[in-house]
């Protein structure tokens, strides 16, 4: 079920027709704290979620929904463009960010690409596994290293992921973009460099010369359990 989280009815209702003609179920509210009572019931595997909600801003929907839930994939959906509230959306666990306006046929191509990554996700890798001193956590996306937990967002997860599904291998930029972010996004080379930084300081004991998550030079990166 597709659960399409807009206070305008509108843009609610067209919304709900062009997903439900592709062969989803949808359900519509206008409501943050309804958004999360219905996400609650288990029964959510994507969320469209607006931002300029009545009752709570969608930044709190969507902490609150990753409280009890940390995998089910969530769209943010807004008119606001600025950098910085998307990097405050993707902080609180927001998988992908569109602007309005947009076109439906592309959040069609995002909602696709979320599920079909979250699919991915839940059938190869461990929701917990030790690199070094540290211990990764998927399912609460946090890094545990001497007893000190930082969180880590969605892409930072699934780059670990990813890593430690290939441990030892070197893995190139191009393949990491294309398996996380996927062909219909526009991330770069150096979206992925800036997510290693923040990983290697969270793993390595000195991030300037790691030893866990290597440069390859010519390739990409290679983690070292």
């Amino acid at each position: 079920m597709i659960l399409v989280v807009e206070d305008e009815p509108d843009m609610a209702a067209g919304l709900q027709d062009a997903i439900s003609l592709e062969g989803y179920k949808v359900v519509a509210t206008g409501l943050g704290k309804e958004a999360i009572n219905i996400t609650k019931s288990g029964r959510v595997n994507c969320m469209i979620l607006d931002l300029m909600l009545p009752d709570c801003d969608g930044f709190k929907v969507c902490q609150e929904v990753r409280a009890f839930d940390p995998n089910i994939p969530i769209i943010m959906l807004t008119a606001r463009g600025q950098e910085v509230d998307k990097l405050r959306g993707f902080k609180v666990g927001a998988d992908d960010y569109i602007t309005k306006p947009f076109s439906v046929a592309e959040l069609l191509v995002r909602i696709e690409a979320v599920m079909r990554r979250s699919r991915a996700a839940g059938e190869k890798t461990p929701d917990t596994f030790k690199i070094g001193e540290s211990i990764v956590n998927l399912k609460l996306q946090t890094i545990t290293t001497k007893g000190k937990v930082q969180p880590i967002g969605y892409y930072e997860a699934e780059i670990m992921r990813l890593l430690y599904e290939k441990a030892n291998q070197p893995i190139s930029r191009e393949e990491i973009l294309d398996r996380i972010w996927g062909i219909e996004a526009n991330p770069t080379n150096r979206t992925v460099d800036n997510f290693i930084v923040k990983l290697r300081k969270k793993v390595e004991k000195d991030p300037a010369s790691p030893r866990r998550i290597l440069t390859v030079y010519g390739q990409g990166y290679k983690l070292v359990l």
